[in-house]
């Protein structure tokens, strides 16, 4: 049986305690956050709180395979038996999966968890919404554990609810010098569970397709790519390269010049309004929809609404002042644009590192 067909009364409580941790209720990081969860747990020797993300991380687990496995043994799970759960499930999904409205599109994230909690306060929650994240789960923000932690969880509890695809930043090397490294050092005391979620990047897919028409990605296109099929004959299995056909799809953006550019990000290209319409035209495609960029009013048109850029991180880095938002693909193909506002901050971890600006 699927996880997806689990009888909705397996045990209500712990959707009851999901949901309270979705939206973060109460939201203190050292202490409060876990309260729900600790009555819960009293009775289970050796539970006590490593620290904020290292008990959410446990709990979100545990729940998954309380949700469809067995109790007794659902206490022994770990991060490594969830992303193997998931890795399983992602290995049979295609480089261009294929996804049915309605939908929500998502962009980036960045590990700020609170403003997930917001975007599925307002998008609605999985399973109730589908979801498509393009990407960039992690670094930047203060909580890229608990984030990508809560989505693979949400995959894998409802794997044909929500799809999760690779951004630039589900990387071995990014993430080493943009957060999530030592984010898992600070937490775990250990690069066990970077290493565990990094060797299960590979396996994200790169692209989604919605009804044959809406095409998906985190970056751009590609000189190297003309047709889905050339996307879909890929072995994305692997590091992010440095060069190349992947390497472009999650780190190219779109320009208003027209051609291919040279991208000031060192990585990828750039590409104008003849390219989209030219690689839209070829594969039957309406929009190009992708992530990558941050925009100030959470979404942004290209290439006389050919090309669309979808932001869901709100305050980038906690200091941009963006709005995000999501977009809603309705039954009949309609299109949606919700914006939203971060949620409200509840003081910051202790972070000694700061993180190089990159291209904000």
């Amino acid at each position: 049986m699927s996880l997806d067909s689990v009888p909705s009364n397996t045990n209500g409580s712990l959707d009851e305690q999901i949901s309270q941790l979705m939206q973060c209720k109460p939201l203190s990081e050292q202490e409060g956050l876990f309260e729900p969860i600790l009555k819960f747990w009293g009775s289970f020797e050796g539970s006590g709180i490593r620290s904020a993300g290292a008990m959410l991380t446990d709990f979100l687990m545990n729940w998954v395979f309380l949700m469809g496995g067995d109790v007794a043994n659902c206490f022994l799970l770990d991060v490594r038996m969830l992303c193997d759960k998931a890795k399983e499930i992602l290995m049979e999904e295609s480089n261009v999966q294929p996804v049915k409205s309605p939908v929500t599109i998502c962009g980036d994230i960045h590990g700020q968890f609170h403003d997930l909690a917001e975007l599925f306060r307002i998008g609605g929650k999985c399973p109730d919404t589908n979801y498509l994240f393009m990407g960039d789960y992690v670094d930047r923000g203060y909580y890229s554990v608990e984030t990508v932690t809560l989505l693979v969880a949400l995959k894998v509890r409802y794997s044909q609810r929500i799809t999760i695809l690779r951004g630039n930043h589900e990387s071995r090397q990014i993430t080493q010098v943009y957060g999530f490294y030592d984010e898992c050092l600070r937490k775990y005391g250990n690069a066990n569970v970077w290493k565990i979620f990094t060797d299960l990047f590979d396996y994200f897919p790169l692209t989604a397709l919605v009804e044959s028409e809406i095409f998906c990605l985190h970056g751009g296109l590609s000189p190297s790519i003309e047709t889905l099929d050339n996307i879909r004959n890929f072995d994305r299995v692997q590091e992010v390269p440095h060069e190349g056909p992947m390497c472009d799809l999650l780190w190219s953006d779109p320009d208003d010049r027209c051609g291919w550019g040279i991208s000031p990000r060192g990585a990828g290209y750039t590409f104008g309004q003849d390219i989209s319409e030219q690689f839209n035209h070829t594969n039957n495609l309406k929009l190009i929809a992708r992530a990558h960029q941050l925009v100030m009013e959470g979404y942004n048109w290209g290439h006389e609404q050919k090309v669309v850029t979808i932001f869901s991180a709100p305050n980038y880095c906690y200091r941009c002042g963006n709005m995000a938002s999501i977009l809603e693909v309705d039954d009949c193909k309609g299109h949606t644009f919700i914006q939203f506002e971060p949620a409200p901050r509840r003081g910051e971890p202790d972070v000694t590192r700061r993180t190089p600006d990159y291209f904000l």
